[in-house]
Order: structure tokens, then sequence, then C-alpha cells
């Protein structure tokens, strides 16, 4: 027999947060700290790419069992998770990259296959793709499903970028954000706003990854010398300091850039 959730929407609020100037720049600062924190876990510390998966994805699960748990948005629990889904979504693409030695574009079209797909049954089943109303358990599974492969696509999609076709570091943060503006005046001008908002999620991906590698790569490679620990520090103290503001804020924001 099904259970009520998978008949009709529960009782418990909307799980996603309002889409506000806010939401993306978290958005963009957690995908750095999943560039370079991968890379610090990994590599300065000296987990190894195996190690660190595992640790990260156990976090992971621990994050999505609170989110999945509660019957509301709760700030801090929601972007931890996005921060976890972040670095594992990056550990995938760079296990399938560095350890299988998996062709970048074939990692590319493999996750873009993937959240397709996703994204397919998504509608097939609840008729909508809206991050308005994850409100059941099954909408939500599948939100989350969908984040992840926007990170690990977004991260295959920039390494093919910025390494594979060379356009480096500087190149790629002017390029993806230029895609992004653009996208946002599309969605000003009236084209649909599910479709330009998972476009613009999907690209802050590549978007952080780029900036995270501009500021903590030596300046050999084209960086800025900046480390990874130290970068990514401080973008989770940014990160920290929103969310905090937004959780005893009382005051919505007002509204920027949303998917209907």
């Amino acid at each position: 027999m099904s259970t009520t959730w998978e008949l009709r929407p529960s009782p418990m609020l909307n799980k996603v947060p309002e889409v506000t100037l806010i939401f993306w720049t978290i958005k963009i600062l957690s995908t750095t700290v999943g560039e370079t924190g991968s890379d610090y876990l990994a590599v300065h510390v000296g987990l190894g790419a195996n190690l660190t998966m595992a640790w990260m994805a156990g976090l992971l699960i621990g994050a999505l069992i609170l989110q999945l748990c509660a019957r509301r948005y709760i700030p801090w629990i929601y972007w931890l998770t996005v921060v976890l889904v972040s670095i594992v979504g990056t550990q995938i693409t760079d296990t399938l990259t560095d350890k299988l030695e998996i062709s970048l574009y074939v990692s590319t079209a493999a996750f873009a296959t993937t959240l397709a797909a996703i994204f397919a049954v998504w509608y097939a089943v609840e008729r909508t793709l809206s991050i308005h109303t994850i409100v059941t358990m099954r909408r939500e599974l599948f939100y989350w499903a969908a984040i992840l492969f926007t990170f690990a696509l977004g991260t295959a999609a920039g390494d093919l970028a910025t390494e594979a076709l060379g356009l480096g570091f500087n190149v790629g943060v002017v390029a993806f954000a230029a895609l992004i503006a653009a996208i946002a005046a599309a969605y000003a001008l009236g084209a649909n706003a599910v479709l330009t908002f998972w476009l613009a999620y999907i690209l802050t991906r590549p978007l952080g990854a780029s900036l995270g590698d501009l500021l903590s790569q030596s300046r050999d490679y084209g960086g800025l010398g900046l480390g990874t620990i130290y970068t990514s520090l401080a973008f989770l103290t940014v990160i920290v300091a929103l969310v905090a503001w937004l959780t005893f804020e009382r005051d919505p924001s007002r509204r920027a850039f949303v998917g209907e």
C-alpha cells in the first residue's frame, strides 16, 4: 500500500529557501568551498581522494537525514547539506577523472544525461520542477538528487572548459559569469523561470570552482596563490555569517532572480 507522502503533499512547509541575491551568493561561495575544501582535505591534509570521499559522503548522509526529517526550511541544515553536496560532487568528478582516467568529455556528457533523466522522471511523476513546492518527501528526494548531479556536472564542465579546452581560471570566471548574466537577462525578459533557474544553478558550480582555483592555485598555474586553506576558511566564514543572518533576520529579503 502506498504511503501518504507518496500520494499527496504532506503538511510540511517548503523545504527550499527563497531564491534571492543572498541565495545565489551563498550558492557560489559553497561551490568555491567544494572545490578548495576538497583539494585541501585530499592533498594538503593527506587524506587522499578515497578517504575524503568516504568521510564527506558520511557527513552528507547525516546532513541529508537532518534535512529530510525537518518539517520546514532551517538555514543551517540546508546550507550545510549544500556545502557537503558540493564537496562530494567535486570528489565524484575528480575520482572519475584522476583515478579512473575517464575523459572530461565523457563524464560531462554522462552527468548531463543523468541530470536530464532525473528532471524527466521528476516532471513525469510530479508534473512540476518548481523549487517553490518542495513540500513532500518524494519531491525533496528528487530535488537533492538533481542538486548532487548539478554539482557533479558543473565540476566536470568547468574542468573541461578551464583545463581540457585551455580557457584557464581567469577566462573561466569571466566566461561563466557572463553566461549566468545572460541567463538572468533572459529571465528578466520573460524566459521560463524554471529553466533559467536550473541553468543558472548548474553554471554557478563551474563559476565557483574557477573562482576557487583562481584564488587558491599558485601563480605558476595562473592563480593568485592564496592557498586552499585560506580560501576555504574565508569563504566558509562568509557563508556562516550569511546563514546566521538568515536565521535571525525577521524581515524577508527582496526577491531577486527566482525560479517559479
